[in-house]
């Protein structure tokens, strides 16, 4: 197998870096979860840091982070005491880890809040009737998003067929 245009692989680490501080994911967390979806055999945390010009600190919790979420992992290489690291090879299953943390860190403590202010005194009229809706509509967010991490295969599926893309059934690692 050829290995990766170096260029290419520039232009991805920098993309999911962006694309995952847009989403509220630390950019350099991003970019090791990048290199490491590209890496073929398992990367130590020196060549990670090296091959994405960052610190080893900076690495080290990164791989933390991911490994917090459950989409990277240490494995242990014949002869060599260090650890190296993995992603999930599995991208829904990569997805899935991803969004069940993500509801966990951010969107359950958010209705929790807005449930809270509802239960004290003070939002009253238009605040308050605001503050039901914002409730209800986090409510019926947070009821789809448990029914979808129930069931991430019928959910896979649903995605597919809603979509109109392939990728509900398929091989492991083939969406198109």
């Amino acid at each position: 197998m050829a290995p990766m245009n170096p260029d290419a692989l520039a232009k991805f680490i920098d993309a999911w870096g962006a694309m995952g501080s847009l989403w509220g994911i630390n950019r350099s967390v991003a970019r090791v979860h990048a290199l490491l979806m590209a890496s073929e055999a398992p990367l130590s945390l020196d060549e990670i840091a090296d091959r994405l010009q960052m610190s080893k600190g900076n690495a080290s919790m990164s791989l933390r982070d991911l490994r917090n979420f459950g989409v990277a992992r240490p494995v242990q290489v014949p002869g060599d005491r260090r650890d190296f690291y993995v992603t999930e090879p599995d991208v829904w299953t990569m997805f899935f880890r991803i969004l069940h943390e993500r509801k966990r860190r951010e969107f359950d403590p958010a209705l929790d809040a807005v449930r809270g202010v509802l239960d004290e005194p003070g939002a009253d009229g238009a605040v308050r009737e605001r503050l039901e809706q914002m409730a209800d509509l986090l409510a019926t967010v947070e009821g789809v998003v448990a029914r979808f991490l129930k069931d991430p295969e019928s959910s896979r599926s649903a995605l597919a067929f809603l979509t109109g893309l392939p990728g509900g059934r398929g091989k492991k690692g083939k969406t198109r």
